[in-house]
């Protein structure tokens, strides 16, 4: 007759392996917060970045970046007045922040993409002074900017296609909480309004199914 008894997991046995599990989820979690963090701060950082770069170059040669009216005279690279901007104290209109990266540059217009080409140009970002790419943010999406967004005067950074947690928390750290007032204000990720000076943006709330185009005034 056969005698051999069957062994179980012992309770300490299975403590231990629910100890170790959730060390491991925790482990997890944890990275996962310290990802977070780091992409929260890598905005917050990019941000203060373009805004010292604009006033520097501002303070040194008394134009705005984008808007310099005398940048083919001031950089041996442009030898066009299609690289100048119009000189009026004002970087780009409306939706301009978007503009195809393709568009070709005309004398006294896309200010917008000529602004990250000019501060290239003064060596204030890294980049060819002919490069009208835009940097992109910590999650994917695009850094521009412009005269203007939604209800907010004056020139604003655009932070484009921000998830919706993510958005929530950068809303509450640096503003109101509210997408719709104070010195950021977003609107989802391609509402037809877009990021237009006035007009008024669909996002009541951030929902975290969403994504959101960003506006930090300057």
């Amino acid at each position: 007759m056969n005698n051999l008894k069957q062994r179980g997991f012992t309770l300490v046995e299975i403590a231990i392996v629910l100890v170790i599990v959730g060390l491991l989820i925790g482990g997890v979690l944890k990275g996962q917060e310290m990802i977070t963090n780091a992409k929260l701060k890598r905005i917050e950082s990019d941000n203060a970045g373009i805004a010292a770069a604009m006033f520097s170059y501002q303070d040194r040669y008394l134009q705005l970046p984008g808007d310099d009216g005398g940048a083919q005279g001031r950089f041996t690279v442009y030898t066009a007045a299609t690289d100048n901007g119009d000189g009026d104290g004002i970087i780009g209109l409306g939706n301009d922040w978007a503009l195809p990266i393709t568009t070709a540059w005309a004398a006294g217009t896309q200010e917008t993409l000529k602004f990250f080409a000019h501060l290239r140009a003064a060596g204030l970002v890294p980049g060819s002074p002919t490069d009208s790419t835009r940097p992109t943010n910590a999650y994917g999406g695009q850094i521009g900017i412009q005269d203007g967004a939604l209800l907010i005067s004056g020139h604003v950074t655009i932070f484009g296609a921000i998830d919706g947690p993510i958005a929530r928390i950068i809303e509450t750290r640096l503003d109101d909480a509210d997408p719709v007032t104070g010195r950021i204000q977003a609107n989802e990720t391609g509402d037809a309004a877009g990021m237009d000076a006035g007009a008024t943006t669909g996002a009541a709330a951030y929902l975290d199914s969403e994504r959101y185009d960003m506006a930090f005034r300057l």
